[in-house]
Formats: structure tokens, C-alpha cells, sequence
């Protein structure tokens, strides 16, 4: 299993990034995370090492420079600037052939608002994105692009997280791909009960695996 640092450089920003490769990956799954996260975010992390354990090389890196983060902690503006994650993660989906040496099938995973990024991601790239999932998301921030994505798409909600998952089921009535909603019984938005975010992980890593399949290598 390779694993290393890279770089995704998106205008002026180069955004770290954590790249893993098992042998014979047979997709790679791009990582968005949530409002006020980064790479380092411990349940990206855990989804992460399972999908690897299924033969998915993972890319997790940041969606904002260092600065922004910084700025983002006093003002909280930026995790809601929709086009300019959604133009990181293009950028980040862009450089999937160069950085992993393959032409292996691309999954986005968008965790809070990062799903609204993957989600407008997969929109702009139709040939590119076979496969979205988003975990605690806000799909509904995606607006316009909903209609346009093509990608099977499955939306993971906390059966306890009442307010997302109704903006859950309005996003999907306005999608016109394939779109599945799970509920994970007693869970909220962060998935930290007991055995949560394992059911995230195993849900998310049947959903990359068959989705991607189809796509094929």
C-alpha cells in the first residue's frame, strides 16, 4: 500500500493533501470534509482506512489554504462558499490521474457542506465523478447543480438528526440520477454513537464499490 503527501493546486491555492493507494486499487474515493474540518478529520479518517480495506485509494486534503483557515475560524464565511469548495474538489478530481498513475473510476465522499461541494463537483464533471456519497450533508446547498448531477448519488443521515435529514429529502426530490437515502437509527450529525460511523464506512464502501464497478477501470 503506497502512501504520501501531495499537493492539489487550485488557482493560487495549494492545498495539502493525504494520498493512500493499496495494489491494485480499483477506484479512488476524493474526500470533501465538513464546515470548520480538514484531512485531518478523525471520522474522514476511519472512512477512509475502510474504503482502502476495499481496494479504494483514498485522496483527503484541504479545502482551504492555511489563511483562510484562519479566517474562516473568526467569521465562519468561507465552509459556506459553495463555489470555491466545489472548485478545489474539481481541481483535486482533475489531478486524480496524474497523482494515483491510473485511470481508475473517481468517487467523491462530502461530508456537512463538502457534500453540497461534491455534489456541484459531479455536476461539472459528469465523465469524471462515477460515484458521490455524503455523510451528515447538505446536499440542499448544492442548488441548481442537483438537477444536473448523473453520478449515483447516497445520502447518509443520523435518524436523530432531524433538520438535515428533511433537507436531505428535499434535495432528492429535485435529483434526477440515481439517489438513495439511508438512516442510520439513533445516530446524530456526527455519527459518534457507538457504531455510527462504522455504519457510514460499510454503507458508503458498498456504494463506491458497486457504483464504481459499473463505471468500470
Amino acid at each position: 500500500m503506497e502512501r504520501r503527501a501531495v499537493e492539489v493546486r487550485s488557482g493560487a491555492a495549494v492545498l495539502p493533501g493525504d494520498l493512500v493507494v493499496p495494489s491494485g486499487a480499483r477506484g479512488v474515493v476524493v474526500f470533501a470534509h465538513g464546515s470548520g474540518s480538514s484531512r485531518k478529520s478523525p471520522r474522514n479518517v476511519l472512512v477512509a482506512e475502510q474504503l482502502q480495506g476495499r481496494g479504494q485509494a483514498t485522496l483527503l486534503f484541504d479545502l482551504l489554504t492555511a489563511e483562510e483557515e484562519a479566517e474562516d475560524l473568526r467569521t465562519a464565511r468561507l465552509r459556506f462558499d459553495i463555489p470555491l469548495l466545489a472548485e478545489r474538489l474539481v481541481a483535486a478530481v482533475d489531478a486524480v490521474p496524474d497523482l494515483v498513475r491510473s485511470d481508475a473510476p473517481i468517487g467523491c465522499f462530502g461530508a456537512s457542506t463538502g457534500a453540497a461541494a461534491a455534489l456541484v463537483a459531479a455536476a461539472d464533471r459528469p465523465d469524471a465523478v462515477g460515484a458521490v456519497v455524503s455523510r451528515g450533508g447538505r446536499p440542499d446547498l448544492a442548488g441548481d447543480a442537483l438537477p444536473v448531477v448523473r453520478a449515483p448519488t447516497l445520502l447518509i443521515v443520523g435518524g436523530r438528526d432531524e433538520r438535515v435529514l428533511g433537507l436531505n429529502r428535499e434535495a432528492m426530490d429535485r435529483m434526477s440520477c440515481p439517489v438513495r437515502l439511508e438512516v442510520v437509527p439513533g445516530a446524530t450529525h456526527l455519527f459518534e454513537e457507538p457504531g455510527a460511523l462504522e455504519s457510514v464506512a460499510r454503507l458508503a464502501g458498498e456504494w463506491f464499490v458497486t457504483s464504481l464497478s459499473r463505471r468500470g477501470l
